[in-house]
C-alpha cells in the first residue's frame, strides 16, 4: 500500500482496497460519529462495484444506502444535486451520514458538493473508479457542478476525509478512459516532474496492459505531485493554478462542443495548443509543444481543435472560464517539460484573443481529424 499525506487527509493506493473499504474508513477515523453511509454512484459503475462496496461497509454494522445517478457529464448539474439531496432527506439521512463517492470525476464532484452542502456539511470519502478521477478530481477538495455558462462555476472547497484508490478496478475501464486518465498523468509530469512525464509517456505504449506495480507507481506519483501543489495553495491563489495547464482551452472546447469532447481529449488538445501560445509569446521553450504532441498522439488522443467547432465559440468560452479575471481568460503556461512559468511570481497570465485565435486556426487547418 502507498499512503500519501495530502495535508488534511490521506490517499491510499492499493490493489484490492475496495474489498477492505469498511476497515480502511474506520481506521482513518472518518466513520467516527457516523451511523449511516450514503453511497453515491452512477449507472455505469454501480452494477460493477456497488455491492462489493456495500458488503465492505456493512462490516461496520452501520446503515448503508445506495443512490445511483445517470452516467455522464449531464448529471453534474444543479438539478441532479437537488434530486440527490432530496432523495437523501427522503430516506431520513441526517448529519451523522458519511458520503461514499464511488465513481469517476462526475460522481466525485457531485457527491462532494452534496456532502459540502447537506446539513451544512458532512464528511465524504472518495473512491475513484476511473484513472482520471484517481489522479485528478478525487484529490484537492474541489467539488461542484456545471452550469450553462461553463464548467464548475458553482461549487465549494470540501476536503475528503479519505481517498481510497484501487487500481484493480481499472480492468473494466474502456480504452478511451485509459487514454483520458493518462492525459492528466502526463500533465502532472509536464508541470512538475520531467522524469514522471517520460515514464508515463513510455508506459502509454502498453495501455491498457501496464504492469500493476508500474501503474500503482504512476498513480501514486501523480497524486503526490497534485497533493503537494494543493497543500501549498489550497484555494488556488497561486501555485495551484499550475494544475490548470491546458485547462482553459480544454474547458472551452468541452463547453463549445456541448461536452461531446471528453475531458481527457480536451485536456490533450488544450495542453498542446496552450503550449504553442506560450512558445509564440516567448514564455515556453521551443519544442515543448512538439514533445507534448508526440506523447499525446502516441496515446491516440487528439491534439487539434475539432473542425466542427467555431473559433468564436471557443474563444467566448475561454472568457467564461472560472479562472478568468476582469473578463480575460487566464493561462498556466509551461516554461518547459517539468516546470511551469512563474515569472513575476505569477502562475497564470492572460493571452490576447488574437494570439489564441492564430493557434486555434492553425490547429484546425492542420488537422484531418474530427471528434
Amino acid at each position: 500500500m502507498q499512503r500519501i499525506d495530502a495535508g488534511r487527509y490521506h490517499v491510499l493506493v492499493d490493489a484490492g482496497s475496495i474489498e477492505r473499504l469498511g476497515a480502511l474508513v474506520s481506521e482513518s477515523g472518518a466513520a467516527q460519529g457516523v451511523s449511516a453511509y450514503a453511497i453515491v454512484s452512477d449507472s455505469n459503475v454501480a452494477p460493477l462495484y456497488a455491492e462489493p462496496v456495500r458488503a465492505a461497509l456493512s462490516d461496520n454494522a452501520r446503515r448503508v444506502e445506495l443512490f445511483v445517478i445517470p452516467a455522464g457529464e449531464q448529471s453534474k448539474s444543479r438539478l441532479e444535486w437537488s434530486l440527490l439531496t432530496d432523495a437523501m432527506l427522503a430516506r431520513g439521512l441526517g448529519r451523522d451520514t458519511l458520503v461514499i463517492a464511488l465513481g469517476g470525476g462526475v460522481v466525485g464532484d457531485l457527491a462532494g458538493f452534496v456532502a459540502a452542502t447537506f446539513a451544512r456539511g458532512i464528511p465524504v470519502v472518495q473512491v475513484p473508479t476511473s484513472l482520471l478521477a484517481m489522479v485528478d478530481s478525487s484529490v484537492g477538495g474541489k467539488t461542484g457542478v456545471d452550469t450553462p455558462a461553463g464548467k464548475n462555476l458553482v461549487g465549494a472547497f470540501h476536503w475528503p476525509s479519505l481517498v481510497v484508490i484501487d487500481p484493480q478496478v481499472l480492468a473494466t475501464l474502456p480504452a478511451s478512459e485509459w487514454r483520458a486518465g493518462f492525459a492528466e498523468v502526463l500533465k502532472h509530469g509536464a508541470i512538475a516532474d520531467a522524469e514522471h512525464f517520460r515514464q508515463a509517456a513510455s508506459a502509454a505504449s502498453s495501455l491498457p496492459n501496464v504492469a500493476l506495480p508500474l501503474l500503482e507507481k504512476l498513480i501514486a506519483d501523480s497524486v503526490r505531485i497534485k497533493a503537494a501543489i494543493v497543500a501549498s495553495d489550497e484555494r488556488e491563489g497561486g501555485a495551484r493554478r499550475a494544475l490548470n495547464a491546458g485547462h482553459t482551452i480544454a474547458h472551452a472546447i468541452e463547453q463549445a462542443s456541448a461536452f461531446s469532447v471528453s475531458h481527457g481529449e480536451a485536456v490533450a488538445i488544450g495542453l498542446v495548443l496552450e503550449t504553442e501560445v506560450g512558445e509564440r509569446l516567448g514564455i515556453t521553450a521551443a519544442g515543448t509543444a512538439e514533445e507534448l504532441r508526440y506523447a499525446l498522439n502516441a496515446l491516440g488522443l487528439p491534439v487539434s481543435c475539432p473542425s466542427s467547432l467555431t473559433l468564436t465559440d471557443v474563444l467566448v468560452a475561454t472568457r467564461s472560464d472560472k479562472k478568468s479575471l476582469n473578463g480575460q481568460a487566464q493561462y498556466a503556461f509551461l516554461s518547459r517539460i517539468g516546470a511551469v512559468d512563474t515569472a513575476g511570481g505569477r502562475y497564470s497570465r492572460p493571452a490576447s484573443d488574437e494570439e489564441v485565435s492564430r493557434v486555434l486556426q492553425r490547429s484546425r487547418a492542420g488537422s484531418s481529424a474530427s471528434i
